[in-house]
């Protein structure tokens, strides 16, 4: 301050000295201190109007930049925005996702005339890639480009990516390529090989993986954490671990694509790597902990999982919505639900996930007494409780539900044996079920035996995924318990059609600190005969307990 008070005196001249300290305020943090600054400058130009609206923008204050960037205009035409002024004020509009604004900005632009600057049209073509309802407005921007370059491009292909349109995006970058005869670099080469990723398009990743390496840029860390990401993504796990491998460079990134892929596929590797990712002297980051709590979660080691926990906390990183969340679902997939509720009570900031993750661990386990009085506006120690919950959301809570939310509340119904209830809940969804909603009333429907509605969400669940197995053996098993042979045959003829069987059920156990996993019938180790002689025992002892097993299904599973 003492700096700025010294400024002032020659600001009478010129305000070029006071806009540099500004930028210098603004880079550093300080906005209070760079708009007094520039409060105080008595003929601002338009360079230092810029350069308080970018800080604004780039601290994330988009609605003191849009602000300023009005007061700006208010001025009456002493001084007009150029084409970086336009540039800043469209980033802010992009990041307030406000379409409205954003059009309004392009106005003025084509007004001061420069919106023919590759500067505003590059910013153009991505605020309406982010706020518009199709990509219409930015491929007229990008069409009326006289002399496009590689972030034209570059920005038009992200702009589909983003969007989740990865066939598009591959084929502005095949037109680049082949029609313009464009170089890849790794910057575009990793956003397509993404928007591959996206669409689990291996065959198109393969390709561009090819273009990657005819062009000279595979080695790029960029491009091989999406290489990485990409396979993970489309069920190639063995050629992303491959390809891991052989980088000669990885960064945390690489490594969380890696961890991740293994987690989304249920293998214990996952935790496998993110023990050995110190080795490299990377430390886990928030992501990595977030696929590491999952992994915990879906292997059901709640050991493993407390220890990741500790470590989220040695860190610092528990004040993180995502994680947290993920928390949450780990031990409520481990059995301490218990756990879930006192993570969920003492979050500072709960989001749409956070609330769901919550809902779906009650509506699992069945119970939540302990620390229900912790927070009273979610009680889900019940079904009933659950369903009142879910229909106070948008009154009370102003949370819109999902679809994970519409599949958690018709998993709570059907569990409770309401699945009548629960298929009314789907016919009042404002969009279309998923398969998790049609996948949570048909195993209601296998639950409670009810065949006429289980055949409705299974019909359902194969025009989503018409090569799944599951649904049909689902079925054949319900109608050879009702006794339905005709119908049983019909459905055992369709599985054998398909090809297709239903995945064999793997299980996992933790011992001493490491994960084994196994599937019915499997013969492994020297102790096998031991083993089985142990099982024959508990069976014994759990049949004397009461234990009454449901054997309906077992000649129908293959």
């Amino acid at each position: 301050m003492r700096v700025h008070s010294k400024v002032l005196v020659p600001l009478k001249g010129s305000s070029m000295l006071a806009t540099n300290l500004i930028k210098s305020y603004c880079m550093n943090g300080l906005l209070k201190e760079a708009r007094q600054l520039f409060d105080e400058i008595p003929n601002r130009d338009v360079v230092a109007w810029t350069a308080m609206i970018t800080g604004y923008t780039s601290s994330g204050r988009l609605s003191e930049a849009w602000a300023l960037f009005c007061e700006m205009k208010r001025e009456g035409g002493v001084v007009e925005p150029n084409a970086f002024t336009m540039s800043s004020v469209l980033k802010a509009c992009k990041c307030m996702k406000s379409y409205t604004c954003g059009a309004m900005v392009h106005g003025l632009a084509i007004k001061y005339g420069v919106n023919g600057s590759l500067y505003v049209e590059h910013t153009l073509m991505d605020m309406y890639a982010t706020c518009s309802d199709s990509m219409d407005d930015a491929w007229l921007v990008f069409e009326t480009i006289r002399v496009k370059n590689s972030v034209s491009w570059t920005t038009m292909i992200a702009g589909y990516a983003h969007r989740g349109d990865g066939y598009a995006a591959v084929r502005v970058l095949r037109r680049m390529l082949q029609q313009e005869g464009m170089e890849l670099n790794d910057f575009n080469c990793s956003i397509a090989i993404k928007a591959c990723a996206s669409i689990e398009s291996y065959i198109m990743g393969r390709q561009i993986h090819g273009a990657a390496v005819k062009h000279g840029v595979e080695s790029s860390i960029p491009v091989g954490n999406s290489l990485v990401d990409m396979y993970c993504r489309c069920s190639s796990l063995s050629e992303a671990y491959g390809y891991f491998k052989e980088m000669p460079e990885r960064d945390s990134i690489t490594w969380n694509a890696m961890i991740a892929g293994f987690e989304r596929s249920g293998s214990p590797n996952s935790l496998h790597l993110f023990r050995g990712m110190g080795l490299e002297g990377l430390s886990p980051n928030c992501f990595t902990f977030t696929s590491a709590a999952a992994a915990c979660g879906n292997l059901a080691v709640l050991n493993c999982g407390q220890q990741v926990h500790g470590g989220i906390i040695q860190r610092g990183f528990a004040t993180n919505v995502a994680l947290t969340n993920s928390l949450i679902d780990m031990y409520a997939k481990c059995g301490s639900v218990s756990d879930s509720w006192r993570i969920f009570t003492e979050m500072r900031r709960r989001d749409l996930i956070s609330w769901t993750s919550m809902m779906n661990a009650y509506g699992t386990h069945g119970h939540g007494r302990e620390a229900i009085e912790l927070f009273n506006e979610m009680s889900c120690r019940t079904n009933e409780e659950g369903l009142r919950y879910f229909k106070s959301m948008t009154a009370k809570h102003h949370v819109k539900p999902n679809q994970e939310i519409y599949g958690c509340v018709v998993d709570l119904l059907g569990r409770a044996g309401r699945v009548a209830e629960a298929y009314e809940i789907i016919k009042t969804m404002p969009f279309a079920p998923d398969e998790l909603v049609w996948g949570a009333l048909l195993g209601a429907c296998k639950a409670h035996k009810v065949s006429h509605l289980a055949g409705l969400a299974a019909m359902e669940i194969l025009h989503l995924r018409p090569y799944r197995a599951e649904p049909y053996v689902v079925l054949s098993n319900m109608y050879a318990a009702d006794g339905k042979w005709g119908d049983f045959a019909k459905m055992r003829k369709l599985i054998k059609g398909i090809g297709n069987k239903k995945e064999a059920g793997r299980s996992w156990i933790e011992v001493r600190n490491q994960v084994y996993s196994f599937v019915v019938g499997e013969k492994f180790g020297e102790d096998i005969e031991l083993l089985y002689q142990w099982l024959e025992i508990l069976t014994l002892h759990i049949r004397e307990a009461g234990y009454v097993p449901d054997s309906n299904s077992l000649l129908h599973e293959n």
